[in-house]
């Protein structure tokens, strides 16, 4: 079991148990820890203590960073889209593929491919000539459909595996920022109407440990009234976490589904909020998880 599973399992047993409010002895258990390990191995995984980074999955924190997001991206629209949240997150230069590209399915690229280890599991990513163009979170077991996926999407382009220079990837991408560390700029492509390219542009203006609703979304995209739309288009997201796609909840706070999976959705909302929280947590607040 590795830490992200550890910290699955702890997230898991919450979404069941928080009204008993258990204490880190008992969440320890969870993990199979002692509470010394249990304690030292989710500091170093989360960056705070797992006290701070459960007031991170509460409903009223949610909805403080849901209000702040909302702020934040009544500043993009002001600005023209500029891009605030670049100022303190990944820096990508979304392209959207031509349709000349999406008719030969990558041919003839070289694709490298690969299998890497990410604070969220294992993830498989794929670099195009033009830049990333598929990431995802795979489950134990799932290795082999997750490679056939990605050939589905890319049918004709070559592939070619290689775990290194794709884990050297995966480093950029789920990098902790430090002070005065500079980030990547790095490459992205996708395949998409230009609806949806569109909305993945705009889950790009969403700052790391803000979040925004699916109606916020769609006003950001040019599109207000199609909320709904905006959710579909949110759900076939090629490359997960290089777009955001997890900071969109619903305008209750409640965090919903997620394409790689609910819990694992938590743990990124609240690894990245409790990175970048909106205000002090409040010391009193319970340690409920959302739903």
């Amino acid at each position: 079991m590795n830490d992200y599973e550890r910290i699955a399992r702890v997230i898991r047993y919450l979404d069941g148990h928080h009204t008993e409010q258990p204490d880190l002895a008992g969440l320890a258990r969870q993990a199979g820890l002692s509470p010394f390990h249990f304690h030292r191995l989710f500091t170093n995984w989360a960056g705070v203590t797992p006290k701070d980074f459960l007031q991170c999955l509460t409903l009223v924190h949610v909805k403080e960073s849901l209000r702040h997001g909302a702020s934040v991206l009544d500043s993009a629209l002001d600005a023209g889209l500029s891009g605030p949240g670049r100022l303190h997150d990944l820096c990508v230069r979304l392209e959207a593929a031509s349709p000349g590209e999406m008719k030969t399915g990558g041919a003839p690229w070289m694709m490298a491919a690969g299998f890497a280890a990410s604070p969220f599991g294992t993830c498989l990513i794929a670099e195009s000539p033009r830049g990333i163009c598929h990431l995802s979170f795979v489950e134990e077991g799932d290795e082999d459909a997750a490679w056939a996926g990605l050939q589905k999407d890319w049918p004709n382009a070559r592939r070619r595996r290689n775990d290194a220079a794709l884990a050297r990837i995966a480093d950029q991408i789920f990098k902790r920022p430090g002070h005065g560390d500079s980030r990547v700029a790095l490459r992205a492509l996708v395949k998409g109407t230009a609806f949806q390219v569109r909305v993945w542009r705009a889950l790009l203006e969403i700052p790391a440990g803000r979040l925004t609703s699916y109606g916020r979304l769609a006003a950001l995209a040019g599109q207000p009234a199609a909320a709904r739309a905006v959710g579909t288009a949110v759900g076939k997201n090629p490359l997960a976490y290089l777009i955001p796609c997890h900071r969109v909840i619903r305008e209750t706070g409640v965090i919903g589904d997620y394409r790689w999976g609910r819990i694992r959705k938590q743990a990124i909302v609240a690894w990245e909020s409790a990175r970048n929280p909106p205000r002090p947590l409040p010391a009193a607040e319970s340690i409920g998880v959302l739903v």
